[in-house]
């Protein structure tokens, strides 16, 4: 199986994880769920995280041809956009993103958006491949945490993100709108069906007990040591824990910010007439969930 270079750029603020992939051979690359930075105390927009993507493209001497998010964050703005208006390489997204456009629409009572996910150049569905230079990537759909998350495959390489973490960490929660622990049990037994020695590359890193944050495992450490999935053996054992744990989590900071951005491509909101843009926060759209 191909063996694609993968640098990966930890962002502190959000705990995420971009990956730049590429194939070395041809040169040619992917970058995969890219951060744009935000300040919710001051509403300040900043690029540091996917200019320093860039630059390393740029360093390396490498050919961006896609750039790829693995589903509508909640805790981050996508950078896609940014990326985009920079480089000219096409956009990419799980096809139910549009599920997740017209569920949010609502929420936000956003009329004028557009909810057919044409605000990316190709929407992915199951089973589909494209190509990273002469490597061969492919699209597993794996809902749960939202209703479009996708995994992609390229090589021995799957990028995850939020559906299984590093094996002290365990799974990612199942609670946003449209979520769900049934689905996301069926995701990850997918991901785990995958050969044992392909690597694992998630989309966030907690550092639980205060450790260096970490990023790739492989299949066979996942069975072996995730600490979710050895101890919860069966469906409905996993569901009433990820259920139950769920109630107990605060929502991200940033979610009611970030989803009206990325369900948009991760667009940020059109300039009103006095030149400044403005974010729209619903009242008690998210009920029940606990406070921090």
């Amino acid at each position: 199986m191909a063996r694609p270079d993968i640098a990966a750029f930890f962002d502190p603020r959000t705990w995420s994880v971009q990956y730049v992939v590429n194939d070395p051979k041809t040169r040619a690359c992917a970058i995969i769920d890219p951060v744009l930075d935000f300040d919710e105390k001051s509403g300040a927009i900043a690029t540091a995280n996917a200019d320093r993507l860039l630059d390393f493209v740029r360093d390396q001497n490498l050919d961006l041809q896609w750039i790829l998010d693995t589903h509508p964050h909640a805790d981050h703005f996508s950078a896609a956009a940014y990326l985009k208006a920079k480089t000219g390489a096409p956009t990419a997204i799980g096809t139910h993103i549009v599920k997740v456009q017209k569920l949010w629409a609502d929420i936000y009572n956003w009329q004028e958006l557009k909810t057919d996910g044409s605000q990316w150049d190709r929407l992915f569905d199951r089973g589909d491949t494209f190509r990273i230079g002469n490597l061969e990537a492919g699209v597993m759909f794996s809902p749960g945490h939202t209703l479009a998350s996708i995994t992609y495959l390229v090589g021995d390489a799957a990028f995850v993100h939020d559906t299984v973490f590093m094996p002290d960490s365990g799974t990612a929660r199942a609670d946003f709108p449209g979520g769900s622990a049934n689905a996301l049990w069926a995701s990850i037994r997918d991901i785990i069906a995958l050969p044992d020695d392909t690597r694992v590359f998630v989309g966030h890193d907690y550092q639980p007990g205060g450790r260096e944050p970490r990023w790739e495992s492989t299949v066979a450490r996942q069975k072996a040591d995730n600490i979710h999935l050895t101890r919860y053996g069966c469906e409905s054992e996993f569901v009433a824990f990820r259920e139950g744990r769920d109630r107990t989590l605060p929502m991200p900071k940033l979610i009611l910010h970030a989803l009206q951005v990325n369900i948009n491509g991760g667009r940020l909101p059109e300039p009103e007439e006095n030149g400044r843009r403005y974010l729209k926060l619903p009242i008690d759209a998210l009920q029940g969930a606990a406070w921090s």
